[in-house]
């Protein structure tokens, strides 16, 4: 079977770009070419991402590439525990309907618990949208709702 490649404009790309660099440790071009290759499709050549990263202002680090200002991307056992954390310190309640997981805080603690929700890249979610003392997590379908409400609510019961 033949995968064909995904056209996507300089701006998606660059996107991707940035979401693959926030959540995966990328030591080389190389690599972050095979990842857009056979996560997201996207077929690079050496050239465009060179010119690509020099535009985001990528840099590298000890811990490989990374967006300026960001901090460095973590093992996924660290982003687990450490959106544990924060679930623990901030998370009220969890609802999920349909393909949205409703999470519920204290005022004012939506926008911190909403960060590490997107650091931590779990399974199944599209994205998070933030309001004073409530998220929605959009999920893939509601399958991955339902999964990603029982993930949350086990992380936010889990020891410290």
């Amino acid at each position: 079977m033949h995968m064909t490649a995904t056209v996507v404009s300089p701006v998606q790309r660059r996107a991707r770009i940035a979401a693959l660099v926030s959540s995966h440790q990328v030591w080389s071009q190389q690599a972050l070419a095979s990842l857009l290759k056979r996560r997201e499709g996207i077929d690079v050549t050496q050239a465009t991402l060179s010119r690509d990263l020099t535009e985001m202002g990528l840099v590298k680090g000890a811990n490989g590439y990374m967006l300026p200002g960001s901090t460095p991307a973590l093992p996924a056992e660290s982003r687990e525990a450490a959106l544990g954390g924060a679930l623990r310190q901030h998370l009220v309640s969890v609802t999920r309907g349909g393909t949205l997981v409703v999470l519920k805080t204290p005022s004012g603690h939506a926008n911190s618990l909403a960060i590490e929700l997107d650091r931590a890249g779990l399974p199944g979610t599209l994205g998070t949208i933030a309001g004073d003392d409530t998220i929605f997590v959009a999920a893939k379908d509601s399958d991955a709702a339902a999964s990603l409400a029982r993930t949350i609510e086990r992380l936010a019961r889990s020891a410290a």
